[in-house]
């Protein structure tokens, strides 16, 4: 069985990541876009795995990170759901260009 080599897996991630990118910079909606930063998240915790498994197979210093990474991550999209849950209530709306009075 052949094994999947780091260029593999790093071309996943970085497909992962332009679609999280386009995601974020053309979507309206903030959930969306929320949804976009967590699959640029998660394309970072894939980097992580595969250049800890490829440099130090033995070494588990990649999943700490991944693990703090994940830790962050909940701790943004909580904050952030709460952030638009208070928008939509006040405004009826969760389209990021009704959310211009958040800037003053």
């Amino acid at each position: 069985m052949n094994e999947i080599g780091l260029t593999h897996i790093l071309v996943i991630s970085t497909s992962l990541f332009f679609i999280g990118v386009y995601g974020f910079l053309t979507r309206r909606n903030m959930i969306t876009m929320l949804m976009a930063v967590e699959l640029i998240l998660n394309s970072v915790n894939i980097n992580f795995v595969a250049f800890n498994k490829f440099l130090y197979p033995d070494k588990l210093d990649g999943v700490f990170f991944i693990i703090f990474n994940i830790a962050i991550a909940a701790a943004e999209a909580a904050v952030a759901i709460a952030i638009i849950i208070n928008l939509y209530r006040s405004h009826k709306s969760i389209d990021i260009s009704d959310a211009d009075e958040m800037k003053y």
